[in-house]
């Protein structure tokens, strides 16, 4: 490069002197007129008959008739000598590159020598026999270079198309003698300097997804290779095609956009798609500012749409990627250059040929084999089998958290699988926290009391989720299937019954973040935003690591009804779209409700478990009081036998429980069975269940603080 360098300097250096000379032939017919003459002035005006000269030594005429002196000769013949290097120089590459005529060659030069050689605007003003006029002009340049060309300014010529020179005509000035400059960052290319156009750079980001050189995984190498072999079926000149890649891990897609593009000797840069101006002036220079890039320089565009609306826009139901009119779309025909378009869905109506890939993170094999190579033999042990079956992440994300654990000094390495685990849980939460309201865990097993066959089904849900990557992958079953693959479970009971406890002691069991679904985030009147919201919802949990906790499930997962209206379409439209997001979520979904017959019955046959919560009977209540209260609260004399006979949940004893300890801390005493009674008494009054006064009648003997 320091060698293209020098030359590209050296070319420069010879056209300026070559330039040197011309204008200063130009200034010596100029100022040489006889008489008291004005300089004369080429007409460039009036009829199309040959332009006649004011007086025969004016500079047109003696620059056409081969005037030129020696220097000039020379320094044409050693710039001539210079531009036939390989690489070529700097602006004998941009004119190849946009079609420039010699004369149009030209005229940038002798803009470009404004910026470059000080002494310039002088020569330019007594050229033009004017003191005032010390810039470029059109009249200039047509006095001063061979084979003129009236259009060289036209809008749809290379100069003004490409925006490499800009004419500052204003009010009545004609525009032959408005002056013209050479743009800022087609000066510094032609100096051979190569930076990316500072109007450009607020909107783009180069695309760098990580340092170390991160391998793909070999399925996502699969899709990358397939991308090279479409491209390389594209017919020579044709307009490069639009690849989208369609999928939800944005890392994948960058890792897969890297390898094509250094194949391809490319550097991306990335444009989020929420960035691009509206009004079309605004869209159609930023087009063509970044396709003069594509010209410049080796460089590609990734244009990141995942965050555009992609079911639909609030209240029409039309999806937005079919939009022709938006800005992403009008961008994109725009753009005679290669793109590659990270969307969620394939997009339809865009211009132009486009090439369609999925591109999905790696599989649970894959995901395993790069845990063990990210922690090494000697430290991954079962961590890798354990990670992967949990966890759904990318390359790039498993290497992150690797060398993070493992930049950790050796003593500090004793909880190694931990810190990794508590790592992947951290990276699933950041966008499950918008959408979901985070529950923390604290019931264990030893907490919950409930029939023996119901205990059975939870841990047995417990289980299948620990081993799903056992039976999936290592046993076979991920080959021979392709939806069902995630656990789904109905806990169905009265409110109090145990249902949230069960779901936390799951997610406490398994080391798992448990989110409950907040309804009024995710269910809207605009139609489609219900879908919308609920895709954002089960794509961000499909990271692994969380549990979905969808309370008073029978809101969401309603019947369908007969069609009477518009509203009930959707409605349908809705249930629907969460019938096939259950069946493909390969997480842990837990639907609790107290109303299971609301519940529309493909649900019910979609579920792998279905839990009912009965109604807890006398034994345990019992065992329900005996736990209640924590071992450092100070509880004298409890009967529990007698508490058990109150027809009471779970839930509603664990509130008389509270509010009897606030009762006790307020009074400076222990808790007692006359302060249980009196909170079970308010308990039932505000359940507006009957009263038997006979159960609360209680003379306190005399018992021990426990």
């Amino acid at each position: 490069m320091d060698s293209w360098q020098k030359a590209n300097q050296d070319y420069l250096a010879a056209a300026l002197a070559w330039l040197r000379l011309r204008l200063a032939r130009l200034t010596e017919s100029v100022t040489g007129t006889a008489g008291p003459e004005p300089a004369p002035r080429r007409c460039f005006f009036g009829s199309r008959k040959r332009a006649e000269t004011v007086s025969a030594s004016s500079a047109a005429s003696s620059i056409r008739e081969g005037k030129a002196t020696r220097a000039e000769t020379e320094a044409a013949t050693r710039m001539a000598r210079l531009a036939s290097t390989e690489p070529p120089p700097a602006l004998v590459m941009l004119s190849r590159r946009f079609g420039l005529s010699p004369f149009e060659q030209e005229v940038l030069l002798l803009c470009v020598a404004m910026e470059l050689d000080p002494g310039t605007a002088a020569l330019c003003a007594r050229a033009q026999d004017d003191p005032g006029r010390t810039h470029p002009t059109l009249a200039l340049a047509m006095a001063l270079f061979d084979d003129p060309s009236w259009d060289v300014l036209s809008p749809d010529r290379p100069l003004r198309y490409w925006r490499l020179i800009e004419s500052a005509q204003s009010g009545a000035q004609p525009l032959t003698t408005s002056p013209v400059r050479a743009d800022e960052r087609i000066v510094s290319y032609i100096k051979g300097l190569s930076y990316l156009d500072d109007r450009l750079v607020p909107l783009l980001l180069p695309l760098e997804t990580d340092p170390g050189g991160i391998e793909l995984a070999p399925s996502q190498q699969a899709t990358a290779d397939a991308i090279m072999r479409r491209l390389g079926q594209v017919a020579a000149g044709a307009r490069p095609p639009v690849v989208q890649l369609t999928g939800t891990d944005g890392l994948s897609k960058q890792l897969i956009i890297e390898d094509v593009t250094s194949r391809l000797g490319l550097h991306p840069y990335r444009l989020p798609a929420g960035l691009l101006p509206a009004p079309a002036a605004e869209l159609d220079t930023l087009a063509r500012l970044w396709q003069r890039e594509c010209l410049l320089m080796p460089v590609v565009l990734h244009v990141d749409a995942s965050d555009l609306d992609e079911i639909a826009q609030p209240g029409t139901g039309i999806p937005a990627g079919d939009s022709s009119a938006s800005p992403l779309n009008r961008f994109l025909s725009r753009s005679n250059c290669l793109v590659f378009l990270d969307t969620r869905d394939a997009r339809q109506g865009l211009a132009g040929a486009t090439i369609t890939v999925d591109c999905d993170r790696p599989t649970p094999v894959e995901q395993r084999a790069t845990w063990a190579s990210a922690l090494g033999a000697e430290q991954a042990g079962d961590s890798p089998a354990l990670l992967s079956g949990q966890f759904n992440l990318n390359v790039s994300t498993i290497w992150q958290i690797a060398r993070t654990a493992l930049s950790e000094p050796p003593e500090n390495r004793q909880n190694l699988h931990d810190r990794l685990w508590e790592d992947c849980l951290v990276r699933a939460r950041p966008r499950l926290d918008i959408l979901a309201q985070r529950l923390d865990p604290k019931a264990r097993w030893e907490n919950i009391v409930l029939p023996e066959e119901q205990e059975h089904l939870l841990r047995e849900i417990a289980g299948q989720v620990g081993q799903r990557s056992l039976v999936y992958d290592q046993w076979g079953f991920r080959r021979a299937m392709n939806r069902g693959l995630g656990i789904s479970a109905l806990f169905a009971g009265e409110t109090g019954t145990g249902k949230t406890m069960a779901a936390e002691v799951i997610a406490n069991h398994l080391r798992l973040s448990l989110y409950r679904i907040d309804l009024s985030a995710v269910v809207s009147k605009y139609i489609g935003e219900t879908e919308k919201n609920l895709r954002r919802l089960f794509d961000a949990a499909e990271d692994g690591g969380a549990i979905l906790f969808f309370d008073e499930a029978d809101a969401l997962f309603g019947k369908r009804s007969e069609v009477k209206d518009s509203h009930d379409r959707y409605a349908n439209i809705e249930i629907n779209y969460l019938l096939q997001r259950i069946e493909s979520y390969r997480g842990l979904a837990i639907l609790a409700t107290n109303m299971k017959s609301a519940l529309d019955r493909a649900f019910l046959r979609r579920l792998r478990f279905v839990v009912n919560f009965p109604f807890p009977g006398p034994r345990e209540r019992k065992a329900i009081w005996e736990k209640v209260f924590p071992a450092e609260a100070p509880v004298a004399g409890l009967d529990c036998d007698r508490l058990a006979r109150l027809n009471l949940t779970g839930g509603s004893i664990h509130s008389i429980a509270l509010n009897a300890a606030f009762q006790a801390a307020e009074a400076g005493a222990a808790v007692t069975m006359e302060t249980v009674l009196r909170a079970a008494r308010t308990e039932l009054r505000k359940l507006e269940k009957p009263i038997d006064e006979a159960e609360f009648h209680w003379r306190e003997p005399a018992g021990a603080m426990r």
